[in-house]
């Protein structure tokens, strides 16, 4: 068992009369029981299967501070930069973990945007409810945050509600702690017929390491529609392992947007459930970096109702030393009849020292489905770099076109045009290309 390992058990003792929630009997039990899975377990290893690929000792080597304080010292001038800023939207920020008021903008007129820890205590009976119905049991990360999250955010949509402007979600850390551990959960519920967008971004303020444990669970009640868009764009000493699990009911549609331009290891675990009808789950990632970054996006879609649609479109671009990782699995169980499902995972090798394992999987026990995927690795087409560079166009240039162009359908799914803007912007500045076009 690793020092982080011993630490993190032997701090649950001081923590958990802290922890909020505690006072629900129910609540506290969960925590329990998730910290006794996490000692028998720990964390994983590559020689776990489905980690095989990702190798934690680098980022858990480091002696984390676990018990953390925010830090009052940050300023909206401090953190413009990482919102949507010609948009106007809720905004829930967290320092360190924790709730920061002051940078934040929330409601409960008609629906509830507002922290996980005021939730825990103000509505016990929904947490009772929904908390790690989605989220597996088992699964190290997910485990330990059970046990240790005491905030993040809480959203719950009531049926029939349409959010009036998109909900911006930023988790920044600071040097307050020096090298911290943090663990903040989201709980989001969506009623029927009710939609919402989501932004999220996780950011280091500082020059110390650190390491998020992060999971949300989205619950997407019949015919409600869900846009959750993840920005990852950290410094190069920030790691993060982002736990995704998404429960769908009867004919919701439900989208999820991965961009991946930066940290040392980011692993996303996206699950998404169809447990009713006609269900519509999208996924788009788009994945650039370079050296010294690792990004390993692990995807589940479960078919477990008939008729219902999948579609999975992950794009990467890796330069330097940069190493990629996706494995997308695609279940269809028995009765889950007439499943459309489509899976493509595309990569390009900008570097001879770059390198990718990926692994789609389809898993069909139903024999009355359309399923598809697929998986590219390569380089750039060398003549179509030729044709660019015979019209004038210098070779670093035409590269950056091409993968722009490359890269930019992954995008098609995203519904708020300033944040499609700053995704261009950041792909092309990734990429060294300047847009004199209009985006």
């Amino acid at each position: 068992m690793t020092n982080l390992a011993q630490d993190l058990l032997s701090s649950f003792v001081v923590r958990e009369p802290q922890l909020n929630g505690g006072r629900n009997l129910s609540i506290a039990a969960l925590r329990k029981e998730a910290l006794d899975r996490f000692e028998l377990t720990g964390f994983p290893s590559t020689k776990d299967e489905e980690w095989k690929y990702t190798n934690l000792k680098p980022v858990l080597k480091h002696d984390y501070k676990i018990l953390l304080k925010s830090d009052d010292a940050v300023a909206f001038s401090d953190i413009k930069q990482f919102l949507l800023s010609d948009l106007d939207t809720y905004k829930l920020v967290f320092i360190n973990g924790k709730y920061s008021s002051w940078l934040s903008e929330t409601t409960h007129s008609e629906f509830d945007i507002c922290t996980f820890a005021s939730a825990l205590n103000k509505y016990p009976d929904t947490i009772a409810e929904y908390l790690g119905k989605a989220a597996p049991k088992g699964e190290t990360f997910v485990d330990l945050n059970t046990a240790f999250a005491d905030d993040g955010a809480f959203i719950r949509i009531k049926n029939n509600q349409t959010v009036d402007k998109p909900i911006e979600v930023l988790y920044l850390t600071t040097e307050e702690n020096g090298p911290s551990f943090s663990q903040v959960r989201n709980l989001i519920i969506v009623g029927q017929n009710a939609e919402v967008q989501i932004v999220e971004r996780h950011q280091n303020l500082g020059s110390t390491v650190n390491f998020t444990n992060f999971v949300s669970e989205i619950f997407a009640a019949q015919d409600s529609r869900v846009s959750y868009y993840k920005i990852q764009n950290d410094v190069t000493h920030a790691s993060l392992v982002d736990n995704t699990h998404v429960l769908q009911e009867r004919q919701s549609n439900v989208h999820v947007g991965t961009y991946s331009f930066g940290g040392k290891l980011v692993r996303n675990n996206l699950h998404f459930y169809s447990a009713g009808e006609h269900c519509e789950s999208h996924m788009d990632g788009v994945t650039i970096i370079g050296d010294g970054q690792t990004v390993d996006h692990h995807t589940l879609v479960d078919h477990q109702e008939p008729n219902c649609y999948s579609r999975e479109l992950y794009k990467g671009i890796y330069l330097g030393k940069g190493h990629g990782i996706f494995n997308g699995k695609v279940i269809v169980r028995q009765k889950a009849q007439k499943t459309n499902a489509f899976q493509q995972n595309d990569n390009i090798l900008l570097s001879n020292k770059a390198h990718i394992d990926a692994k789609p999987q389809l898993e069909i026990f139903a024999d009355d489905v359309r399923c598809s995927h697929g998986c590219t690795i390569g380089q750039l087409d060398k003549n179509a770099l030729f044709y660019l560079r015979s019209r004038g166009i210098p070779k670093s240039e035409a590269q950056g076109l091409m993968t722009y162009a490359f890269a930019s359908d992954a995008l098609e799914y995203v519904k708020v045009p300033q944040l499609a803007t700053r995704l261009n912007l950041v792909i092309a500045d990734k990429l060294g290309i300047n847009l004199e076009f209009a985006l």
